[in-house]
């Protein structure tokens, strides 16, 4: 496995070695991270000035740029090899809720996504490294290579948004777009009216007509049934629902929707029928 670490709190940081070591049995492994701390700078990319890489005693190399920098200088040139796994971490300190949008760390792993490489982010709960060791730990069982290859497996190429949830979300938009514009524009109340009702019922035609297909993207679902005995997957959520076939081990299927304790699968081969959730392990 070759695998590429990065991180936002500088090629310095405990939490990047503490990783880097976690991981060193796994294969090859390359470090490119920040030349400084760079948390909260989020997906940024340096435009305008140039990017120097560096390589310290240990071997990291650094880059005076973005976590994002540092992933995107490494997949696009600076590696001979382009890795089967982006890691980044082990952050200082929690990325939870908002945190997510702006933290240096996450973007490191997003950067590897977008790349079309699996990536995986890690954080502490609390700041300060007093409990590094145990982080370490965490981190190295799930990279794994026997959890990543039952948790990463890519089931399909291309994956349809769902255009009713497209449209509730599009919807709310439009009237923060029609409050805008009511409020800067003459006869504001009327302009926020008419700008949201237009909004809202464009964006439901596009919904019900199956123009969502304009939203497919490229893009890999994971989902896979745990290692376990044989499960059935049924016409419906019941126990006395009829069998439609049996999902062994390591059978692959997306999940649709989960209603109860049961989920709407579909396997590769296109067969459909709902498959206990416990089943199943997701990423």
């Amino acid at each position: 496995m070759r695998i590429l670490i990065a991180n936002d709190d500088g090629y310095l940081a405990p939490g990047l070695q503490a990783l880097v070591d976690a991981c060193r049995d796994l294969g090859d492994i390359a470090v490119v991270a920040p030349e400084q701390n760079a948390s909260g700078t989020s997906n940024s990319l340096t435009l305008h000035r140039p990017l120097s890489v560096f390589e310290a005693a240990n071997g990291f190399r650094y880059v005076n740029g973005t976590p994002s920098d540092c992933v995107h200088v490494a997949l696009t040139g600076l590696l001979p090899w382009r890795p089967d796994l982006v890691l980044s971490g082990i952050n200082n300190g929690a990325n939870m809720g908002d945190d997510t949008l702006y933290s240096g760390t996450v973007a490191a792993a997003m950067e590897g996504y977008l790349f079309g490489v699996p990536a995986i982010a890690f954080s502490q709960a609390d700041k300060g490294w007093a409990e590094l060791a145990a982080a370490s730990r965490v981190a190295r069982d799930i990279v794994d290579p026997s959890v990543l290859q039952r948790l990463l497996f890519p089931l399909a190429d291309r994956v349809s948004t769902n255009g009713l949830a497209l449209a509730g979300m599009a919807a709310w938009w439009a009237l923060w777009l029609a409050l805008i514009v009511g409020v800067m524009a003459p006869g504001g109340a009327a302009a926020t009216r008419s700008i949201a009702v237009a909004a809202s019922m464009a964006f439901a035609v596009i919904a019900t007509s199956g123009l969502d297909r304009w939203w497919t993207t490229e893009r890999p679902t994971f989902a896979v049934v745990v290692a376990r005995d044989d499960v059935s997957v049924r016409s419906e959520p019941t126990p006395s629902a009829t069998a439609l076939f049996v999902a062994r081990p390591g059978t692959v299927v997306a999940i649709d929707r989960t209603r109860e304790s049961s989920s709407l699968v579909t396997s590769r081969d296109g067969r459909r029928g709902w498959l206990e959730s416990s089943a199943l392990a997701t990423l």
